[in-house]
């Protein structure tokens, strides 16, 4: 897997082995020469999906064979937002802001609600971002294509994790979540076939799954998904308990070893899957 200068890790065969793309936009900790915005007591990993890529296996000599993952945090940019999509108070030099919230392309503040800028982005900062996020993006686009044009079909899986519970600046505040939830846009964004796939394979493995609830998807599947063209996509929220500590953020081994096993086999069974 080769490290892109645009601020992500890309591994892109051509032609396609197989119908099947991997996304990690989240997992990073890495803020490269861009930290001179973020609050100094900003703890990047609050928010990461941690280790997400290495339950992918991405970067092992066994890895999805097409895969796009971030290298820099969500902190320095959202690949799982649209570029837009950020605050005055953020980017003030912004023609049309439009985020309200202050976590959109670039957050403003944490989940919990504290201060993760210590100061706005310029507008030039800003479109150095926006570059991060084209690139991304096209990769993506690219590795679909290229699987689409070979098997008639492509599935994109972006992976991600979740705070196994609902906490401050969440909409499901104090509510247990199920292990594994695959967001399919409300069923826009893939074939019912893929969704039911994925879901069967998670509870055929003592998982709790609960579709959509509380994440539907962002903008890679709703951007990236047109299951009418061939092109499926289906985002994985797993449950960050069933594999880390989520207060010291240390890895659980059998917990990771039992998930990183369950994602690989489906990968597998993806790969014969017809839709």
């Amino acid at each position: 897997m080769s490290a892109n200068p645009d601020g992500f890790y890309a591994r892109l065969p051509d032609p396609a082995p197989g119908p099947i793309v991997v996304s990690v936009p989240h997992a990073s900790v890495e803020v490269g020469g861009m930290a001179a915005v973020l609050a100094p007591d900003l703890d990047v990993r609050c928010d990461a999906d941690l280790y997400v890529d290495r339950l992918y296996r991405i970067g092992e000599p066994v890895e999805p064979p097409a895969c796009v993952a971030a290298r820099l945090s969500r902190f320095i940019c959202d690949l799982n937002r649209d570029p837009d999509d950020v605050s005055a108070t953020a980017v003030p030099a912004h023609p049309a802001p439009r985020n309200t919230d202050g976590r959109g392309f670039v957050w403003a503040v944490t989940t919990v609600g504290t201060a993760a800028l210590q100061r706005p982005l310029t507008l030039a900062e800003w479109q150095a971002r926006a570059a991060i996020h084209a690139a991304y993006h096209g990769a993506i686009a690219q590795a679909l294509e290229r699987a689409r044009a070979r098997f008639g079909f492509a599935i994109l899986i972006d992976g991600h994790s979740m705070p196994s519970m609902g906490r401050q600046g969440h909409q499901d505040v104090g509510r247990r979540r199920a292990d594994v939830v695959p967001g399919d846009r409300g069923g826009t964004s893939c074939s019912p076939l893929l969704s039911r796939h994925v879901g069967d394979h998670f509870q055929a493995r003592g998982f709790s799954v609960a579709f959509n609830d509380p994440y539907k998807g962002g903008f890679i599947t709703t951007h990236h998904g047109r299951p009418a063209a061939g092109v499926h996509a289906i985002q994985i929220e797993l449950s960050r308990d069933l594999y880390m500590d989520e207060q010291s953020f240390a890895i659980k081994d059998a917990g990771f070893a039992r998930l990183q096993q369950t994602l690989a086999d489906l990968l597998a069974s993806l790969a014969s899957l017809r839709l």
